[in-house]
């Protein structure tokens, strides 16, 4: 066997990813296609962005690697798997339980993947003079595309990626570099005539095959969205308090994925489907307790909150109502409006009434009043 320092480069990076546990390693060259430039502008222009303004703000870093740094020459894509030990909608049959989307059942990935990211740098800094640059989802950088150009796999019609050896679960890092790579085959698309992500969406978040519109998934409307949830999805969105994992699990693809190999992905027992009556008295010590180093921790007590209410209201159980009733009088209007709809869900229409009358006077903020304004037999 040759030894390490006869290896090609590409060999050593390669075999240097897998000792730090990635699953995939893969180059790109820095140079992306025009493609992508262009779905990227039009998923701006016809607004699926939503209110994620950091995607048309940085649009043009973000349309290439070379937008972000010029100096880049190679970009080694990294991918790791975070499949689960079993099927995520599993527990949307327990309605009074609330699903966390499966990459944020234990260790926020952003922090593990970084990590790991600025280790193999490193060694390729000591293995050949160049300079590097490492990203990690919150960056402006188009994984996907990068991912399939480097052959990882290719952009599902869920517009998510898609490896024939690990499915839809796959978490993706890339190390920008000075250095010129070898570059990988680009993989090609084997979606065929498929469309169970598409077919399987509560909200119809898919306009077209290999388009979303963010406003309509769940995803965005319980982690990036800041305001109510729009009360046409409120019913589809069930007891999903963190995400939605519906079109990744139905993926024929991932008859060949396994469970992630790294432990700190595998899942928390007090986060797989937690009973909604302990979240919902939660308060903000506690909340941030039990989720340290989740990414769950990221949108606050408030806005989980508020997801956990809209699961209490789909949950057809009328104990919940006195844990309701009490964050009608919490300091956050998005808590106190979510909690008006649960109990609109729950109790009988007398109870209701009566409520809302001694609310509605005291009650200041507009969204809140706009829930009680609504008529009571609207759900």
């Amino acid at each position: 066997m040759a030894s390490q320092t006869s290896n090609p480069l590409e060999l050593r990076i390669s075999n240097a990813a897998h000792e730090l546990g990635f699953d995939i390693c893969r180059i790109a060259s820095a140079n992306l296609t025009g493609i992508s430039r262009k779905n990227l502008q039009s998923y701006v222009e016809q607004g699926y962005h939503g209110s994620m303004a950091w995607i048309e703000d940085t649009m043009e870093r973000r349309a290439s690697p070379a937008g972000l740094w010029p100096e880049a020459k190679s970009v080694i894509m990294l991918a790791m798997n975070y499949g689960p030990a079993f099927d995520p909608r599993n527990g949307l049959k327990e309605k009074n339980a609330g699903v966390i989307s499966v990459y944020a059942q234990n260790r926020d990935y952003h922090d593990l993947i970084k990590g790991k990211l600025k280790t193999l740098a490193g060694k390729l800094v000591s293995w050949h003079q160049c300079d590097v640059k490492v990203f990690v989802d919150t960056a402006p950088v188009m994984e996907k595309p990068l991912a399939q150009m480097a052959g990882i796999g290719w952009q599902g019609k869920h517009t998510n990626l898609v490896s024939r050896e690990f499915g839809s679960w796959l978490f993706l890092g890339s190390i920008f570099t000075t250095a010129t790579l070898i570059a990988d085959a680009s993989d090609d698309d084997h979606c065929g005539n498929c469309t169970s992500c598409l077919d399987i969406c509560p909200t119809k978040a898919f306009p077209a095959p290999y388009q979303i519109d963010a406003r309509r998934c769940i995803s965005y409307l319980t982690i990036e969205n800041k305001q109510p949830i729009p009360l046409k999805f409120r019913r589809s969105i069930g007891n999903r308090i963190y995400g939605c994992d519906d079109c990744l699990a139905v993926c024929p693809w991932n008859k060949f994925a396994t469970k992630a190999r790294e432990t700190k992905l595998h899942a928390r027992r007090e986060l797989m489907n937690p009973e909604l009556g302990y979240l919902l008295g939660l308060d903000d010590a506690q909340f941030r307790k039990l989720f340290t180093g989740s990414p769950v921790k990221r949108i606050g007590r408030n806005r989980f909150l508020r997801n956990v209410l809209i699961a209490a209201g789909n949950s057809g159980n009328q104990t919940f109502i006195k844990q309701i009733k009490i964050h009608l009088q919490d300091p956050d209007p998005l808590v106190r409006g979510a909690a008006v709809w649960a109990l609109r869900m729950l109790d009988n229409e007398n109870n209701i009434a009566q409520i809302r009358k001694e609310n509605l006077a005291g009650e200041t903020h507009e969204d809140v009043r706009i829930e009680w304004s609504c008529e009571l037999n609207d759900k």
